[in-house]
């Protein structure tokens, strides 16, 4: 049995490399960074007296490295103490400590020679069995392996992070024609499960999966849109979320990557391949070398394909004409294609509504598309033996929502490949075998999913027990009650699962519903209970529009209503008589944590951004939020036998800031997470550990949550909050409005009015919160503040 992985070293502390030590100290894995000795002295090093063989200078490099963690944005690291995990060195004085390390990594420069040259000095130190990765996006790890021992080769792969890696899911792993096929499978077990990742097994040619075809899909769109006469922004309106790929579509993203990046990915190709046709797609433009010798590289640069510059009215946005090589103001696109694709529902529906919009706009992304999935089907058995791979490095290293094979079936695979034909595109043979053998997609379901395998036929994707799909539970008919909002699903064992649905996951009278139903489930036939769902965020919030009708129209008891009705069914779900336990992801905001505060235990992804961010729209939390708050602060108080006053002080700031975590482990830091909740990083296992969770409590002799009363501050606890909102208005830190927010804050943490170290019922704090919400829906401001993040998506200030 292999040595579970403590310990790693990077060699290397650039970006990749001092990026991708985060990550590993993210997961609790110490690491050793080191990079070369600089040959000369700092000007701040003379000042101190130091020489060349000063430990600080000849470390300089990844000390520096570890140091810009904490500054770079986005954040590598989950939370910036993580750093602490990572020891700085160098090559001359530390390369021998990589012996005792489980895993060694060379993230150097991209250069054969230089990779090559390293392995050579990382042998003469490495421990047989360790591993050793390069991290590299297409050198070809076979010829980097050439002169090692059979021993190291065996122990020897590719690794190829995506950058940033903390926030890229897409790790490809290539094995080399030595590396031991147990070491692969078990080595990917720990990337998905520790790491976090989404891996695909990549052939050891060019570029591998992901920069293989996605730098072909760039360069394709390039060509196509010049063609055409397209401007980059209309290009840009076509290859984005209408086709299912990101925002960023193909112009912002080349420039995010960097021109000079690209060059190299696609140089790359076009040396080490042999057929005149591929080479031919992969010479990079004569533009697109103009732009990299100008020094146009894009974002790094301040210039790529737009330039963001400061004009009369503040920033503005010009795009570059590749005609005259000159910038001018960017112009919005629209067709009828595009409009019709923003209307449908889904990448799938969207890509049909575009591609069925008969404009020149549809033409292009069909022309671009089709020479994409035929690339792809081309290559493989070249670069990935099955389509799960390509699929699933497009979508992880790219972000597209779906993968070519996946597409090809949404679009309809027999339909599309006979258009290809007939337009003159030759569709690979397999696939015209495929259909000819009577298949109309690549992929089906049939008691889960399957998925072409080979020419003899479909295979099933069997997924590991930590990987719960809901979506394929729902197929198999597990769903025990469903609403427009909301479904509760069998997860089996015992344990049910309470699946938000609706539109962004907001917060209604549907879910509330269904909320309620499932815990009157739950409590006649349940083990226990799970909140989660695989939508692209766990729930960001109640429904602010319905607020804002209502508060327009001045129907206050109407709002009276929906607030008693929120907070009804928080109480029940923390009465609930089996555990509860919540598994939050992404954007968790406002009434999405107040879904999580009465649950048993929370399993964060790594990846929550969580926080009680109603100030933001001139409100406070009303559905139990600042109730839940107060009472942690009373137990907190209680258990350290000290005065209250500072930890309602840290909820006050908490809530009044409208501070959200950078992560899950921040949200623990920031006190939204008790110590008992967890973080898992990996977010397609959250269900499983949330489930496993659940069956723990329940085995362990579970006692529902029983009512407690309430040790509150009273009105001499809520002079102090007030008085330091008002220091902070005085400073010019918040606007009145703030300070009338905060001072409702202060009125609802501190228990109101109620004598110092009084103990409140929960209801009462309820009543309060209700209160202060309602008065704060009559003040125009705040009905100003919600209207603009409905037409605006971010916060106002008057």
């Amino acid at each position: 049995m292999r040595k579970p992985i403590r310990k790693a070293a990077v060699i290397g502390s650039g970006v990749m490399g001092s990026a991708i030590a985060a990550h590993l100290a993210n997961v609790g894995i110490s690491c050793l960074l080191l990079d070369i000795v600089p040959r000369q002295l700092t000007e701040t090093e003379i000042e101190k007296g130091y020489t060349a063989e000063h430990p600080a200078v000849r470390n300089r490099l990844a000390t520096a490295a570890i140091a810009n963690l904490r500054k770079t944005s986005p954040a590598p690291l989950y939370d910036d103490d993580f750093a602490s995990r990572i020891t700085p060195g160098n090559l001359e004085d530390h390369l021998e400590l990589i012996g005792e390390a489980d895993w060694v990594i060379e993230a150097v420069v991209e250069n054969l020679d230089v990779k090559r040259e390293l392995l050579g000095r990382v042998e003469r130190h490495w421990k047989p069995g360790t591993i050793v990765s390069s991290n590299t996006s297409g050198i070809s790890i076979n010829r980097m392996a050439e002169g090692r021992s059979e021993a190291f080769r065996r122990c020897f792969l590719g690794t190829h992070f995506f950058n940033p890696p903390r926030y890229m899911p897409l790790l490809e792993l290539i094995p080399g024609a030595s590396t031991d096929p147990e070491l692969v499978k078990t080595f990917r077990v720990f990337c998905e499960r520790v790491l976090g990742k989404t891996v695909v097994i990549a052939k050891d040619t060019p570029n591998f999966i992901a920069n293989r075809i996605g730098t072909y899909g760039l360069l394709v769109t390039l060509r196509e849109m010049t063609e055409r006469g397209l401007t980059v922004e209309e290009a840009d309106a076509v290859t984005g979320p209408a086709m299912g790929r990101p925002k960023s579509a193909t112009f912002r993203t080349l420039d995010l990557v960097g021109l000079d990046t690209f060059l190299f990915v696609a140089d790359n190709v076009h040396a080490n391949v042999t057929d005149a046709e591929e080479r031919a797609i992969f010479k990079a433009p004569d533009a697109l070398k103009a732009m990299v010798a100008q020094g146009r590289l894009g974002e790094k640069s301040g210039q790529g394909f737009y330039w963001k510059r400061k004009g009369a009215g503040g920033s503005e946005i010009w795009s570059l004409d590749l005609k005259t090589m000159e910038y001018r103001p960017s112009r919005k696109v629209s067709s009828g294609s595009l409009e019709a694709a923003k209307l449908a529902k889904g990448a799938r529906a969207r890509l049909n509504a575009l591609l069925s919009g008969g404009d020149r706009y549809a033409e292009f992304a069909w022309n671009v598309l089709k020479r994409v999935l035929v690339y792809s089907a081309e290559k493989i058995g070249e670069i990935a033996d099955d389509i799960r791979a390509v699929d699933e490095a497009m979508k992880g290293g790219f972000n597209w929502e779906l993968g070519p094979f996946e597409t090809w079936d949404a679009i309809g695979l027999v339909r599309s490949a006979k258009k290809m034909e007939e337009e003159g595109l030759r569709v690979p043979a397999w696939v015209k075998d495929w259909i000819a053998q009577g298949n109309e997609s690549f992929y089906k379901k049939e008691n889960g999913t399957l998925y072409f395998a080979s020419s003899s036929g479909y295979a099933r994707d069997e997924r590991p027990p930590e990987r719960i799909s809901l979506r394929d539970l729902k197929e198999q008919n597990r769903v025990v009650k469903s609403n427009a909002g909301a479904s509760l699903i069998d997860l089996g064992d015992g344990v049910a699962c309470l699946e938000f649905h609706s539109p962004n996951n907001a917060i209604g009278e549907d879910i509330l519903s269904m909320i309620s139903q499932s815990v009157e489930e739950v409590n006649r036939n349940f083990r226990g209970l799970v909140i989660a769902n695989e939508g692209r965020n766990f729930c960001v919030g109640a429904n602010l529009m319905l607020l804002l009708m209502e508060a327009q129209d001045e129907e206050w008891e109407e709002i009276d209503d929906i607030i008693r009705l929120f907070q009804n069914t928080m109480l029940k779900l923390k009465r609930c008589e089996k555990p509860v336990v919540a598994a939050p992801h992404r954007m968790t905001l406002g009434g999405g944590v107040e879904v999580c505060l009465p649950a048993d235990q929370v399993i964060a992804s790594a990846e929550t951004y969580y926080g009680l961010v109603e100030t933001g729209v001139g409100l406070i939390p009303a559905g139990g939020g600042c109730k839940e708050l107060a009472l942690r602060a009373s137990r907190q108080a209680a258990l350290a036998e000290a005065d209250l006053q500072p930890y309602l002080n840290r909820y006050f700031e908490l809530i009044g800031m409208a501070k959200v975590s950078t992560s899950g482990h921040d949200a623990r830091k920031l006190g939204y997470l008790k110590p008992t909740d967890r973080v898992v990083v990996n977010p397609g296992y959250a269900i499983h550990e949330a489930k496993q969770a659940v069956l723990r409590l329940a085995d362990g002799g579970y006692e529902p949550i029983a009512e407690e009363r309430i040790r509150v501050a009273g009105a001499e606890g809520k002079a102090v909050l007030q008085l330091a909102a008002i220091g902070m208005r005085e400073s010019g830190w918040i606007s009145d409005h703030d300070l009338l927010i905060a001072k409702k804050l202060a009125h609802v943490l501190a228990g109101g009015d109620a004598p110092a170290g009084a103990l409140v019922t929960e209801q009462y704090m309820l009543d309060l919160e209700r209160e202060a919400f309602l008065s704060l829906c009559g003040e125009p401001k705040t009905r100003q503040r919600m209207q603009h993040m409905l037409a605006k998506g971010k916060p106002l200030r008057n």
